[in-house]
């Protein structure tokens, strides 16, 4: 009779609906962001400026050397303003990554900038760049390089 209410138990919880499990939640591991980046940088080097700041929020925070020390606002036409500019003193810039570093909403870029400077000589320029992203825009661009 034991047996009998043993085996009794057993088919009966193993006939009872199982409990969907809660999903696992998905780990970004930066891919989208690093497609982003690596499009601007695509659009950088084109010398597509529009394109290039359509990778921003409408309005992103900036940070830059060339900016003094604090973060600026700044629209995409400003963004395309700013390099248009720069396209007019170095003609030739190129940026060429060393590598990412991506982590949840924000990347890490080094990269080497190089052209021919308004003076004739060619140079190379390493940089460093954190960008924040959210839904798939740049919200921040935190640059930092040796600018004397």
């Amino acid at each position: 009779m034991r047996n009998l209410l043993l085996l009794f138990a057993i088919y009966f919880v193993s006939c009872q609906p199982q409990q969907p499990s809660a999903p696992t939640p998905v780990k970004d591991d930066g891919q989208a962001n690093k497609a982003l980046v690596e499009q601007y940088y695509q659009h950088f080097n084109q010398h597509d400026w529009e394109k290039m700041a359509a990778c921003y929020t409408e309005t992103a925070e900036m940070k830059d050397p060339s900016f003094e020390t604090s973060p600026i606002q700044m629209t995409r036409a400003e963004i395309v303003k700013k390099y248009q500019e720069l396209q007019q003193a170095i003609p030739d810039v190129q940026d060429k990554i060393v590598k990412m570093y991506p982590s949840n909403d924000h990347i890490i870029v080094e990269f080497i900038s190089s052209g021919t400077g308004p003076d004739g000589k060619r140079f190379e320029l390493p940089i460093c760049t954190i960008f924040e992203i959210k839904d798939g825009k740049i919200t921040k661009d935190y640059t930092y390089y040796d600018n004397f």
